[in-house]
């Protein structure tokens, strides 16, 4: 099982590869760009081959995630432009950094309605991949339900992906924070959401989890990450992702608050402790 976080990417793939080693981690995520803004990036073309290979040399998984500021939803033409242009973008820098996906947030329909916000989502999304043809997948990542947020369950995500003209070109990523919020799954429900996710065809493309407590509580529909067991779903509900053999073979990547990524060398000993607590009995 491999387990990780966010670094940043602020001194290039192999400072922050190194850091993600230093951590204990073997899987590490960074942002393709400043996650605020859509002004592109400058790859480093000497750090990024050294970096791929240090990656590949100590069997380190890298994902990448796409600024928060897109929309695959928008109804405005520049602004479907504009994140169209940017996603290309991020989908080239993710396979220059050797990742296997770039995570990006399902769409928001803005007050125009849900069955159109699904349908400009698709058409987005079939502009986007059919400009890219590299190795690396979109990771459409499941949603809170926070304001017109999108995407908050299996069938409705699964629906998303068959309905473009690329279904190949596209995984998931699925965040423990969002779904809890969502009201998709809780410690009691846990094996029935897997069930779901089994039978709907989602748990087989799910290519990375965002393993994150919740500081808001059940079905709260608000995206408010905590620090694993500091938080409203608890390590008790949280280790059964840990314990989950059909999830064994998935990167978690820990985005709980941090003020220095140092803190994360801690929590991450603690998802170990957690995956070894309980086996065998």
């Amino acid at each position: 099982m491999k387990l990780g976080c966010h670094v940043s990417i602020a001194k290039g793939l192999t400072k922050a590869a190194e850091q993600a080693q230093a951590l204990g981690a073997d899987t590490f995520q960074i942002f393709t760009k400043n996650p605020r803004g859509l002004k592109p990036k400058k790859i480093n073309v000497e750090d990024a081959i050294k970096g791929v290979a240090f990656c590949k040399e100590n069997e380190i998984t890298v994902i990448c995630h796409t600024p928060y500021i897109t929309n695959l939803s928008t109804p405005k033409a520049d602004l479907q432009e504009v994140t169209i242009r940017s996603i290309v973008e991020d989908l080239n820098i993710a396979e220059a950094y050797g990742a296997i996906g770039a995570v990006v947030h399902c769409g928001k329909h803005v007050g125009e309605g849900e069955e159109y916000g699904l349908k400009r989502m698709i058409e987005t999304l079939d502009i986007i991949l059919e400009q890219y043809d590299g190795p690396t997948q979109l990771l459409l990542e499941n949603t809170a339900g926070q304001g017109t947020e999108m995407g908050l369950d299996p069938q409705t995500l699964m629906n998303i992906r068959n309905q473009t003209n690329y279904p190949e070109k596209i995984g998931f990523c699925f965040d423990t924070c969002h779904a809890f919020a969502a009201g998709q799954w809780n410690e009691e429900t846990f094996e029935e959401f897997i069930t779901l996710a089994e039978e709907t065809g989602y748990l087989e493309h799910i290519k990375v989890i965002h393993f994150n407590d919740s500081k808001a509580p059940f079905k709260s529909r608000k995206d408010r990450h905590e620090k694993i067991g500091k938080g409203e779903i608890g390590s008790k509900a949280l280790q059964k992702f840990l314990h989950c053999e059909k999830l064994k073979d998935i990167p978690f990547i820990l985005e709980t608050p941090v003020e220095k990524e140092e803190e994360y060398k801690e929590e991450i000993l603690y998802l170990k402790e957690l995956v070894s607590a309980g086996k065998g009995e």
